[in-house]
């Protein structure tokens, strides 16, 4: 399950997306136009910063804007900054100790398949993809 900071992530990517600013846009802004808490959002944003998926600005006329082009960023890459893994099981994590029932696992194969496309699919959405079907 994608928690609210997974959520409200995408959300401020997307408002500084649809923004495509040079300038730097205010939490203050994004936090009362997506109406989530600013408190909330500077513990997202510190972590996209972090991730280089943001840069910010402290001071008159600071906040945050993108790094890349909108059309650059996938939703995993997003999500993977706040969520951490996106494996449907603890054995296909990456750094996750061989199970030792790997071999013999017969359910081993639907999960990896399924880990597969859930990866695939946010991998290849794109914040711009989003945009447009709104």
């Amino acid at each position: 399950m994608i928690s609210t900071k997974g959520r409200y992530a995408l959300r401020v990517m997307l408002y500084l997306a649809r923004e495509n600013s040079e300038g730097y846009i205010p939490l203050k802004d994004i936090a009362e136009k997506e109406q989530i808490s600013k408190k909330y959002l500077e513990i997202i944003v510190k972590e996209l910063v972090g991730a280089g998926l943001l840069t910010g600005l402290s001071g008159k006329g600071g906040g945050y804007r993108l790094v890349r082009k909108p059309e650059e960023y996938s939703v995993g890459e997003i999500l993977e900054v706040t969520e951490g893994s996106l494996s449907v099981v603890a054995c296909l994590e990456k750094g996750a100790q061989p199970c030792p029932k790997a071999a013999g696992c017969e359910t081993l194969p639907m999960w990896s398949e399924l880990d597969k496309m859930i990866h695939d699919f946010f991998s290849e959405k794109k914040l711009t993809d989003l945009i447009r079907n709104n």
